[in-house]
């Protein structure tokens, strides 16, 4: 068995961290907040590039606290990417604001910014620009084109952590949230997410929403949710954090050895935006033909032991929570046909020569008709 991501590997690395640092916090019973979430934020900060990082609770929370902190209310209108995670547009729906959704680029995925910058309308308050796969949608384009607008960037990095454009990280520049589920490519042992930013009002902003809307205990200033970071999965995320460069590193390394592995197979390979330093939390082909066929590949891949899967089967719009009169189907045909042909490969930092080679034999078995 292949598996699409392979966590005991990335666990045995730092077991031993792990297990000192539970004990740790077990010693103080300091559950919630603590020493070990202060260092975790100063840490990822840090290595993120950006001034300020607060811990909460997942990453739909952090895209949530995110567009709360740059000011968009119920009423208003938030642009998404058609062809991401439902958790990038959940937030959106729970503010009270209305989604408008925008295409895709067909070579990266990312989200187009002419087609997201046209959906802007005159009840838009963010865009939000998804940094799908691993590498960075053009956020500083959307910045610099909405620059006075009143219109906020906020950026889901949730698959890109330690992705670079021109040198610059998410939350930067601009506000970020990112998820620490699992499976990313910095995972926690459960749901944990941050929101990175340059600005300290927004950092405060943001502690207090999740904080019950207080910074000193039953002091309430405004109205917040309970959304903070657990210490266990600081003290899980710090020693991953630690080697996450080096994760990243390895993954390029076999996402460029899929490239060479796939460079005479009847698949599309995918394409990296000029000027990203892409950190492949997945590697992403396309099957040319058609939903059925695709669904027929990664069927028999399966059966040959081949953990692929779909990232994402269904554009928002074709889902039944987002379903919306304004947009049937066909009206982002590019996230559409993407849809249909997608197909992830298995790559984590841990993965084998071997493993690729299996699962490109596999591939190739599995394209024949």
């Amino acid at each position: 068995m292949i598996p699409l991501v392979d966590l005991q590997a990335a666990h045995a690395e730092v077991a031993e961290e792990v297990d000192a640092g539970f004990k740790r916090v077990l010693a103080t019973t300091g559950f919630v907040g603590g020493p070990e979430v202060a260092a975790f934020e100063r840490e990822f900060a840090e290595f993120s590039g950006a001034a300020h990082c607060v811990g909460v609770a997942n990453g739909t929370d952090a895209v949530e606290l995110a567009l709360r902190a740059a000011g968009v209310g119920p009423g208003d209108e938030v642009v998404v990417p058609a062809n991401t995670f439902v958790g990038s547009a959940e937030p959106v729906v729970r503010i009270g604001a209305r989604v408008v959704l925008a295409d895709i680029d067909p070579d990266t995925y990312l989200v187009d910014v002419d087609r997201m910058l046209a959906a802007v309308g005159p009840k838009t308050r963010a865009v939000v620009p998804v940094h799908l796969y691993g590498q960075l949608a053009d956020a500083p384009r959307l910045r610099a084109a909405l620059e006075g607008s009143g219109v906020a960037v906020v950026e889901d990095a949730a698959q890109s952590q330690g992705a670079l454009r021109h040198g610059r990280g998410a939350g930067a520049d601009g506000i970020a949230a990112t998820s620490f589920y699992p499976g990313k490519n910095l995972g926690a042992y459960g749901d944990a997410g941050a929101v990175l930013t340059p600005d300290q009002d927004q950092a405060i902003t943001v502690r207090t929403l999740g904080s019950h809307g207080g910074l000193k205990k039953y002091v309430h200033d405004i109205v917040g949710v309970n959304s903070r970071l657990d210490a266990l999965q600081a003290v899980v995320l710090r020693a991953k954090l630690a080697r996450l460069g080096a994760w990243n590193t390895a993954r390029r390394a076999a996402a460029a050895r899929y490239h060479e592995l796939l460079a005479d197979v009847d698949v599309v390979l995918p394409a990296t935006l000029d000027g990203n330093e892409h950190v492949w939390h997945l590697y992403v082909i396309r099957v040319p033909g058609g939903p059925e066929r695709r669904d027929t590949v990664l069927s028999r891949l399966h059966e040959s032991g081949v953990g692929a899967g779909i990232h994402y089967p269904y554009p928002l719009h074709l889902t039944p929570a987002f379903a919306d009169p304004a947009f049937p189907a066909g009206s982002f045909p590019l996230a559409e046909r993407a849809a249909g042909e997608i197909l992830s490969l298995p790559l984590y930092p841990q993965i084998t020569v071997d493993q690729q080679e299996a699962t490109v034999r596999a591939l190739v078995a599995a394209l024949k008709d």
